[in-house]
């Protein structure tokens, strides 16, 4: 098993390597497998994808984002609001009709409904970066409108197909137009590539992920 030491400077070289953000202004503890970030960058984005990079890191096992995002007074909650719905307008895999924006201190939340979870998600993308964002509650509901047919043999089907995990160690459960994914896989990157390929089955409305991060045993 994996020291913290060892955690701690794969995730430091892990945010070297992630060119969106300065891993000089980002601090970063680690104990039992949880990585703590500290610091402060300037975006939330930056904030987003250094917690991204963490968990591409084998033998992370929580994340705890401590980030704060710098304050600016030049960005009022207006001006940010406008710049989203623009942001959502100007996405083309955006029903941005269906789309609803609200801004509170500088912290988006969208609401509304789509037919695909890669909408939902294109959704918030096209805010993440916006300057003045403090951060994104993605509320946004998946509503199919294609019956579901065969959700647990496709879903099983591209699990095979994909070789980001194994696919042997992830069980599916499907209950009408929800997904239940159980069991083991060796990062955070690794859990959220299954999810994603479970929402893709045409009908998926809501998915629920138990899968856990097992660690990585340490090289001999």
């Amino acid at each position: 098993m994996r020291t913290d030491q060892e955690i701690r400077c794969d995730v430091e070289r892990e945010l070297e390597w992630e060119p969106s953000l300065d891993e000089r202004r980002v601090g970063v503890s680690a104990v039992d497998g949880v990585i703590t970030l500290t610091g402060e960058v300037d975006s939330f984005g930056e904030k987003w994808n250094a917690e991204r990079a963490v968990e591409r890191v084998a033998g992370v096992r929580g994340i705890a984002n401590e980030i704060t995002i710098r304050s600016s007074s030049s960005h009022t909650d207006s001006d940010i609001a406008q710049a989203a719905v623009a942001a959502l307008k100007s996405n083309v895999l955006v029903p941005s009709d269906d789309i609803q924006v609200q801004l509170v201190n500088g912290w988006l939340t969208l609401t509304g409904t789509v037919s695909w979870d890669y909408q939902r998600r294109a959704a918030e993308s096209s805010v993440r970066n916006i300057r003045g964002v403090k951060g994104v509650s993605n509320l946004i509901t998946v509503r199919p409108k294609v019956e579901p047919q065969g959700i647990k043999e496709k879903i099983e089907e591209t699990f095979r197909r994909q070789a980001v995990y194994d696919a042997r160690r992830v069980t599916v459960e499907v209950n009408g137009r929800e997904v239940t994914l159980r069991g083991t896989v060796r990062s955070w990157a690794e859990r959220h590539e299954a999810e994603k390929a479970a929402w893709a089955a045409p009908g998926v409305a809501e998915v629920h992920n138990y899968i856990t991060v097992e660690p990585v045993p340490a090289v001999a």
